[in-house]
Parts: structure tokens; sequence; C-alpha cells
């Protein structure tokens, strides 16, 4: 990874009056290299619950942050809220708390890489993802367009699994075209045991329209869901929606740091059901992540 040695201007990396990143309020010496990533700030509380210590914790927005030690492991849990958007600020500033001198403003000598896991909710698109199903993102699809802000992001997507979607598909939002990262290999392996299903995940850029929710307002594609689900590549099919996993996917593999998404699925979108009283499958998914990250 090459360094870039020029000084990075206030504006561009903002730093609070504590020296603390500007969303996050973290300081750099309160990262740990492990991190799991949750979307909803209380769940942060529900991870720390297991710690058998807690160092800090820091709150901004919906930014919620608590390090500590988990039998031996020094871990951290942070939220991102919803949506990739929200990730392309979690993890560049992750990537700055680990990477980024913030009294020189220059990139450090020696990288740090960091072990990344998201811990999510999903919509369920197969019949062999019913609600309380694990899924392991060993792809992500995205519908963000988050990575293509972003030099080199050729070099991180599977363009011929790209290619395959949007010809069966018959891709026809022409101004948001899908990509495709792979979660790191290795990762994949450490989390997805016989309990998890190892699938390919969509990350929506919304959570109606662009997950083919009708309400009141017509869809562009109606038929999109069921050509998603009918998807079939290499042995892939698509399992699950949810609104994080490709960005985070794309952004680790081009910083050089270890992600992945898992998910509980919450809502089966071919039987029409949902679960709302999720906290016990999540408690239990967070666990077996805590053990294994």
């Amino acid at each position: 990874m090459s360094l870039n040695p020029h000084v990075i201007p206030a504006s561009e990396l903002i730093l609070n009056a504590d020296g603390s990143v500007f969303h996050l309020h973290l300081k750099p010496g309160q990262l740990a290299d492990r991190v799991l990533l949750v979307g909803d700030p209380e769940r942060v509380s529900l991870v720390a619950s297991h710690f058998d210590s807690c160092e800090c914790e820091v709150s901004n927005r919906e930014f919620h942050s608590i390090t500590g030690m988990y039998r031996g492991k020094r871990i951290s849990v942070v939220s991102h809220g919803i949506g990739t958007d929200n990730i392309d600020i979690v993890l560049t500033e992750l990537d700055a708390l680990a990477n980024i001198d913030f009294e020189t403003r220059t990139i450090k000598p020696s990288f740090r890489q960091l072990t990344l896991v998201r811990v999510g909710t999903s919509g369920g698109l197969q019949p062999f993802t019913p609600i309380g199903t694990y899924v392991v993102a060993e792809k992500s699809i995205g519908f963000d367009g988050v990575l293509y802000f972003y030099d080199k992001h050729e070099h991180v997507r599977d363009l011929a699994f790209e290619r395959a979607l949007l010809q069966q598909l018959d891709w026809k939002l022409s101004r948001s075209l899908p990509y495709v990262v792979s979660a790191d290999r290795s990762l994949v392996e450490g989390i997805a045991r016989e309990d998890m299903v190892r699938g390919v995940t969509i990350a929506a850029n919304g959570f109606y329209g662009p997950q083919g929710r009708r309400l009141r307002l017509p869809l562009a594609d109606p038929l999109l869901n069921q050509k998603i689900e009918a998807f079939q590549w290499e042995g892939y099919r698509i399992t699950n929606f949810e609104m994080e996993s490709s960005s985070l996917a794309g952004l680790a593999a081009l910083m050089g740091h270890r992600a992945v998404t898992v998910c509980c699925i919450i809502a089966g979108r071919l039987s029409g059901e949902a679960n709302t009283s999720y906290r016990g499958s999540m408690d239990d998914l967070i666990l077996r992540v805590l053990e294994r990250i």
C-alpha cells in the first residue's frame, strides 16, 4: 500500500478539540484491532454486556462506541446507523484512527489492519433463508454507488458476477449500476460454521422501493425481486437484502482491512412475514461472533 506524504488538511480530516475524530468522537488509543459493527446504537450496549470489562464508552449522534475485553480479546463495538453512506463515514474514520497520525496529519509508515464484522438484521429472499436464519455474506451486491467514488474500485469488484447480474436481472435502472465485492475469505472461514448460511447479500440504498417494497408509489421495475430470487450463477444464489454490506466489503478491501457481514433474517420476503421480536436471536448471533472474531 503506497503512502501519501502530504499533510491532510483540517477540512478533509476533521478533528474535535479533544483530539477525537469528528463523527465517532473516538481517539486513536480507544480503538481495538477487532471491531464489531452494528446499526442500532442501543445494540452496542447489548454487545458490551457480554464484555468482561469496558475501558471506554463514547457517543455522538447515531455513533455509539464501547471498547473492552471479551475472554482475553480486546474488542471495540461501534454503531453505524442505517445505510452505506454511514458506512463510508464510519469505515473512513476507523481507518483514520488506525493509520493516520493525528498530530502530523500524515499517513503512518506502518499499516494497521482492522478486522471488521458487521452484525445486523436482514430480509430473506430464498426458501432456505427463513426467519431466524443467520447469513454470512460471502459476496455483497451494492445498489448504492458509494464504491464508485473511490479510485481503483474495479480491483476489488467481481466483474464477471456483475455481468451475469445485469444480464439475468435485465437491469433497467441505468443511473444506478450494481457492483459486487467479496468478503475477506479468511474471515468468512472463521465466522461461518454449520449454523450459518453462506450467501450473497444485497445492500440496497433504501428500505422500501430499493428493496422492492411497494406501498403507495409504483416501482420502476416491479419484477426486480422476482428476478433477484431466480438469479443463479456459478453456484451462487442471492440470499438476502440489507443496507450496509457492500460499502463495508468494498471500502475495507480497498483499504486493506478484513471485513464481513453476518445477518439474522427477521423478514421473509417470500412468505410475507416479519419478526419484530428478534432481540434473543440477535443476542445469540452476537455471542457466536464474539467467540469467533
